[in-house]
């Protein structure tokens, strides 16, 4: 098959990519949005 991978394990990396990309849109958003509004929204490290 295609990169030595069988047809199931294209299957499976497709899904993953469908699932992930809608989270990472909406991650994306939120961040941009506390940026702009300068918020101490969750603070993910203690890097200021």
């Amino acid at each position: 098959m295609f990169l030595g991978l069988q047809w199931y394990w294209w299957l499976v990396i497709m899904v993953v990519l469908i699932i992930a990309v809608p989270f990472k849109i909406k991650f994306i958003k939120w961040w941009n949005k506390c940026r702009q509004e300068k918020n101490q929204c969750e603070k993910w490290g203690d890097n200021e």
